[in-house]
Parts: C-alpha cells; sequence; structure tokens
C-alpha cells in the first residue's frame, strides 16, 4: 500500500517541475464558417470524391487543427471537405490524404463500431442551431455506418459508478437513422460520400446549421478538428462548433412504415412437464414527421427479439445494479426524456416498460411517442400499454411521460415533466413523479444545473421529494465539478432508477490535462485529479464515503496507466449477505480501509490489445481482491474477438467467499450490414452458463434478418431455450 501512495505522490511532483499546462487556442473565440452549395443534380455515392465532376464544381475546405498530440498545431495530413444538397439529400465528402495508405487502421467492420482506435472521419451536424443538441455520422476506410445523436452537449452524470456505464448521459450510440455512405482507398488516402436525406434529420427551415468535423490519423494517435476544441472537449461540445451557412431546406416529408414478422422455438425446462413450444407474431411501428422538426412514432405488439442479452453482474453491495436500456425504440430521442442524474437517481429508465423485476418480459401491446423541438422548446410525450402477466402478479398497466424543455440562448434551459404508471385494473395502483430541471450556462467554460422531483402513490410515506444541485467548470485544461443530491425517504419514482434509497450526498472533483512543452515527447498527457463522494442517511449516519487520489498517464502511442489509491467507509445499519447466499452476513458496524487500484491499457488499435485493472484493499473488516483482465484480438477488418474475466475474491472475519465473471464475444462481420455476433458467459454466483448467438443482415436503419439463438444452464440444468427468426423492413411512403 505504501508503495502506491509513493507513486502517486511522486508523479504528481514529477509532473509539477516537467510539465506546463497547455493554454487554450486563441482561435477557440473565432469560429470557422463553411458554406453548403445548392445542386440540382446529386453526385454519384460511389466514395470517388476525386473524379466526381459534380464534387469538383464545389471548393473545398481543408483547415483541421490538431488536439492531439500536438495541441493547437495544423494537422499533418490535408482533408478537403465539400458541402452539398438538393431538395431531398445532404451531402457531405471528405478526401482524407494520407501519406502512407497502407498503413491505415481499420479494427471493426460492423454498424455503430468504436472509431476511437481507427482511421475515422465523423461530423456532428447542429440542425437547430441551438448549440446543445445534434446528429452525429461517421465512417472508417471500411465504410462502416456510425451514427448517434447528442443531447445537453453530451454531458451526463460526472461521478457515475463502473456499474452504471451505458447511461444516455447525453450521448446516444442507439439511435440508427436512414442514410448511406461509401469509401474509396487510394494512393492519395481514403476518401468518403455521405447522403443523408433530409427525412431522416429533425431540423427548421431557414436557419444555419452548427458543424464541426474530426479526423482520427491512427498510426500517429493523432486527432484534428475543423471547430477547435480545448484539451478535455470533443465534437460533443456545440456550442463552439463552426457554422453551416447557404441552407434553403424545406422537409420533404417523413411517413415510414417498419412491419416486422417473427417465429420463435422455445422450451423451458423450469417447468414440470417441459416441451418445445412453436409461436408466430407480427407487429410495427410508424414513423410521421409532423413538423421538420417533430416526429410522430407509433408501435404496435413492440418485439426486441434481435437485441443483444444483458452483461452478467454480480452485486457484491446492498445496493441496486444497473441494467442500460438497449431496445432501439425506448433509445431514439432518449435524451429528451431523461431527467435526473444518470445511473443514480432516473426519474425515468424506460427498462421499467416491458421488463419485469426479475428481468422477465412482459409483452407490450403498443403506444406513441411524439419527440422534437418547437422553436427553441423541446416536446416530449409518450405513452405505452403493457400487457397483464397473471402467474407473475403483474396487471395490465400504462406508462405516460410529458416532457418539456425550453433551452435559453448561453447553454440555459428550464424544463419539467410528469411520469405516470397507472394500473388498469385497480383504483389504487399508481404512481406519479413530476419534477422540474434547469441549467444555467455561465458564459463557455461553467454550468449550474440541477432537479427537483416529488412523487405520489397510494403509501403514506415521508420525504417523497428528490433534488440536485451541480455546478461544473471546463476550461483551460481544468474539469472541476460539485454537487448536492438528496433522496427522501419516502421518494419512489416507480418508473425510474434508484442506485440507493433515503440519502445525502455531497460530492467534488478537480481534474487537470498536463500536456508537456516538448512536442517530441513520448508522453501525451497526464490527467492528475482528485475525487470525493459520501452517502448519509438521514440519521446523519455515514453509510459510504470514497476519496479518490489517482494520476493517468497517457502516451503518444496509446498506452494508458492509472494509478490510484481510495480511501473508503462503510456503515452498514442492517446485517446482510455479501455473498449471495453463501452466508457471509456483514454485521452492522464502520468500516474504515484504505486500497490501490491500477488500470493498465494497451493500444487497442492494434490486433492484441489488454485492459488489466486491479483493485487491492480492505473491505468490511477483512480483504478484498477485484481483478478485471479483458483481452482483445482482432483478425484483419473482420473478426473481433474480446474475452473478460472479472475475479471477486473477499477475506472478511465473517467468512471467505469468491464470485467471478467470464464474458466471450465474438464477432464476424462478412460486410458492414452481416455480421455473426456471439456472447457467452458464466457466473460462479449463480452457477450459470449463457449463451447468446445473434446473426444479422442490416438493411436501413438497422432493419433487416435477424437470426437469435438463447441457451442457458444453470448448475448443469437447462433453463428456458429459444431460437428466433425475426425479420423488419422499413417502407418509406412519401418516396
Amino acid at each position: 500500500m505504501t508503495l502506491f501512495k509513493n507513486l502517486i505522490f511522486c508523479s504528481f511532483c514529477c509532473i509539477s517541475v516537467s510539465v506546463v499546462s497547455q493554454s487554450t487556442n486563441s482561435d477557440l473565440n473565432t469560429r470557422p464558417v463553411a458554406e453548403a452549395q445548392a445542386l440540382t443534380e446529386a453526385p454519384l455515392i460511389d466514395g470517388d470524391v476525386l473524379n466526381d465532376p459534380i464534387w469538383q464544381t464545389i471548393a473545398p475546405f481543408d483547415e483541421m487543427v490538431q488536439a492531439q498530440p500536438n495541441f493547437g498545431l495544423p494537422a499533418t495530413e490535408r482533408t478537403e471537405i465539400r458541402i452539398a444538397y438538393t431538395s431531398e439529400v445532404f451531402f457531405i465528402s471528405a478526401v482524407c490524404y494520407d501519406a502512407n495508405p497502407d498503413g491505415l487502421v481499420v479494427s471493426d467492420a460492423r454498424r455503430d463500431a468504436d472509431l476511437d482506435n481507427t482511421d475515422a472521419f465523423i461530423f456532428i451536424l447542429d440542425t437547430y442551431k441551438d448549440s446543445q443538441n445534434g446528429f452525429v455520422f461517421g465512417t472508417n476506410a471500411l465504410g462502416v455506418e456510425y451514427d448517434a445523436q447528442v443531447d445537453n452537449e453530451g454531458q451526463g452524470n460526472f461521478n457515475a459508478n463502473r456499474q452504471q456505464g451505458g447511461t444516455i448521459g447525453g450521448f446516444n450510440l442507439n439511435w440508427d437513422g436512414s442514410w448511406e455512405v461509401r469509401t474509396e482507398v487510394g494512393e492519395y488516402g481514403w476518401s468518403a460520400e455521405f447522403a443523408i436525406p433530409l427525412r431522416t434529420l429533425r431540423f427548421q427551415s431557414g436557419r444555419d446549421w452548427g458543424i464541426n468535423f474530426r479526423r482520427n490519423i491512427r498510426k500517429t494517435n493523432e486527432i484534428t478538428y475543423w471547430a477547435p476544441m480545448p484539451v478535455g472537449l470533443d465534437l460533443k461540445r456545440l456550442s463552439l462548433a463552426g457554422t453551416l451557412t447557404g441552407l434553403d431546406l424545406r422537409s420533404p416529408g417523413n411517413l415510414k412504415l417498419i412491419p416486422y414478422v417473427l417465429g420463435r422455438m422455445e422450451k423451458d425446462f423450469e417447468v414440470t412437464d417441459p416441451s418445445t413450444e412453436w409461436s408466430a407474431d407480427a407487429g410495427g411501428d410508424l414513423k410521421y414527421s409532423v413538423t421538420p422538426s417533430l416526429t410522430l412514432d407509433l408501435t404496435y405488439n413492440t418485439d426486441f427479439a434481435q437485441v443483444e442479452v444483458d452483461d452478467q453482474q454480480v452485486n457484491l453491495d446492498r445496493f441496486n445494479l444497473f441494467f442500460p436500456e438497449k431496445r432501439p425504440f425506448f433509445l431514439e430521442n432518449a435524451g429528451q426524456f431523461s431527467v435526473g442524474s444518470p445511473g443514480e437517481v432516473d426519474l425515468f429508465f424506460s427498462r421499467r416498460i416491458g421488463i419485469g423485476d426479475e428481468g422477465n418480459i412482459v409483452p407490450i401491446i403498443g403506444g406513441a411517442r411524439l419527440s422534437g423541438k418547437l422553436n427553441r422548446t423541446n416536446i416530449g410525450f409518450l405513452s405505452m400499454w403493457t400487457e397483464e402477466v397473471q402467474e407473475e402478479g403483474v396487471e395490465e398497466n400504462n406508462f405516460t411521460l410529458a416532457r418539456v424543455n425550453h433551452e435559453f440562448k448561453g447553454r440555459s434551459a428550464l424544463g419539467a415533466v410528469i411520469i405516470n404508471k397507472e394500473g388498469l385494473q385497480s383504483d389504487d395502483n399508481f404512481n406519479r413523479t413530476l419534477a422540474i430541471d434547469g441549467k444555467l450556462g455561465l458564459g463557455k467554460k461553467a454550468r449550474l444545473a440541477g432537479f427537483y422531483a416529488r412523487t405520489q402513490d397510494p403509501n403514506d410515506t415521508i420525504n417523497e421529494r428528490s433534488f440536485k444541485f451541480q455546478a461544473d467548470y471546463n476550461w483551460n485544461n481544468w474539469e472541476l465539478n460539485a454537487a448536492y443530491t438528496e433522496v427522501g425517504q419516502g421518494f419512489n419514482p416507480e418508473v425510474g432508477f434508484l442506485l440507493r434509497t433515503a440519502f445525502r450526498k455531497p460530492e467534488a472533483r478537480v481534474l487537470y490535462h498536463l500536456r508537456p512543452r516538448n512536442p517530441d515527447a513520448k508522453i501525451l498527457e497526464y490527467r492528475p485529479h482528485i475525487s470525493y463522494r459520501s452517502y448519509w442517511n438521514f440519521d446523519n449516519f455515514l453509510e459510504t464515503s470514497f476519496l479518490h487520489i489517482d494520476n493517468h498517464f497517457e502516451w503518444k502511442s496509446g498506452l494508458e496507466i492509472h494509478t490510484g489509491v481510495n480511501v473508503t467507509t462503510e456503515g452498514v445499519v442492517d446485517a446482510f449477505d455479501i455473498s449471495r447466499g453463501k452466508n457471509v452476513i456483514v454485521q452492522p458496524g464502520t468500516y474504515n480501509h484504505v486500497e490501490s487500484q491500477i488500470v493498465f491499457f494497451t493500444n487497442r488499435s492494434h490486433p492484441f490489445s489488454v485492459n488489466l485493472r486491479s483493485v487491492i484493499g480492505g473491505s468490511f473488516g477483512g480483504t478484498r481482491y477485484i481483478e478485471s483482465l479483458t483481452g482483445r484480438l482482432r483478425l484483419g477488418d473482420k473478426f473481433n474477438s474480446e474475452v473478460t474475466f472479472l475475479y471477486n475474491n473477499f477475506q472478511l472475519p465473517v467468512g471467505n467467499f469468491t464470485a467471478n465473471i467470464l464474458r466471450s464475444q465474438l464477432s464476424y462481420a462478412f460486410r458492414p450490414n452481416i455480421y455473426l455476433q456471439g456472447l457467452i458467459q458464466h457466473n460462479t454466483t449463480d452457477k450459470l452458463w449463457a449463451a447468446n448467438l445473434r446473426f444479422g443482415w442490416l438493411q436501413r436503419a438497422n432493419t433487416g434478418l435477424f437470426v437469435v439463438w438463447n441457451y442457458n444452464l444453470q448448475d448443469g440444468d437447462p433453463l428456458n431455450n429459444s431460437f428466433i427468426v425475426k425479420y423488419t423492413r422499413m417502407f418509406d411512403l412519401v418516396r
């Protein structure tokens, strides 16, 4: 333990002597401007930009500035960008010159594959010019379709626990639009052409757009932007984007029908007389643009058979585990419905609709969603109906949410939400959450934000409120955050998620980005930081305290090492079984400990990479060892594999136990739209082996043919296993 403390102390001291902070580029005060060219004839979308006569009539722009490795210097390779549009389609082309095209790094060919570790071209469109919300599109040299939605400049909970990964947090990768991209690789480097139908976007006619571009040159770990970003910020910071002029757009109308048919074979081995059951089903969605910026979605007999199963988790504490939403219908425009503190106090958590408390499926009859924007006001309305499940005591329910959020200039907003769950078979089964929230931008650098909420239900409770106030500063290499959250004893958002109940929580974090002055230095950045959070109950008893002192070392090669020391306190009011059935009972009391941690990454763009995380220290009067090892192997651009082993060993005065998870993910992309994926998991605590195999043949906007096989064993005995074939297709009814 002393070794780790000395390592942290020495790293802080060395940084202060040998490194100076990188000042913000003066060009940040002036945002670049580009002009889109109106066309009467569309270019041929085949990836060949340099030989397309239409593209060659448009003057390119190519001023890109490094964010890393040498902040503020011009890009080492030229990128020519052209922008155009017709009455129905928005076009962008990019010619990414590269002195060594044979060295292009492409790590994954699947849709929405991570582009951070590849040569890539990515851009963001602020189609409302509100400096808050946008659409992200990107690709690599293989022509991968990558798209996402950004809400609130991508800002979410700044101090979420690790098990909360996957919260919306202002960035929604699971949005899938209908568009196309084609690429070409040549002696000059590589080029890409994007064709985005205007009906895919939401925009207000007659306005300029915000826009920014990013290029990754992976072999040198270089990242460049068109509108330069300060250290610590990225493409999602729309208030610093450039401006796109020359747009004369009108809505072409949007009416899409997305039906599906499904066949299912299931065998439930948990019943007395298991037998194979065959069933067929059908349903679908309808999407209609009420205005260019307001969309109505209708769904009937909603099914998500093609969605990947949840990652296994082991609960080694007294609080709730978070499983992220993966179902496409609930993820589109999800940021407009998100209120609260993501992953900790979510006032609306869509997994409460159609998924029971034990993860069982509750059939969705159908519903409607209206989402979008009226001038500077975000509108969200959602109403869903679920079926009765008698054997599990679940009655037919309606879930309704109404959300409004008005955005002011200067990164400020004020909003309100009403969330209602209503049982349709009894008068005393209801739960309502009412809340207001807002944020106040203090220039480009700082922000105040918060929410206040109350719940109502038939129970006679006290203190049914929750609130949070938060302050953030992110500029000149500094990231400063402070917040206070309170959840009352009677606060019960049944359509939300609470990590824990009845607490008061102060928290703060200070982080600094330090870049070496010498551009030839091998170190890219040091990130020393300190954070603190604590949870107190309403008897002023400290239930959790966590002081984290850390430094991240990031090399230009992509190697990273994080070293840290955690000073922890755990206060236990009621005895609990930490081992989940192995009779290791933690007794009431206060437990103070210190633990060390180290995290190690190798460059993920290499064919083989490793991620190691180790935490060793005291826990509930004893010692715990938490180890995570992930190995990733890539063969070419088609085969990707990832194997993770999570090892948890507790040696406590009341007993010892281990709880481990083995997770293996395999994927093979025959083409960017045809893939085979496998997920095999083993949970030693539940003695569970689970396999999920999925084949996808994608068409537009993630529709197409899906074949899914699920097989589960618990303690050597088979469980509920299934084989599913689903086909869904998008029909554009206004073309």
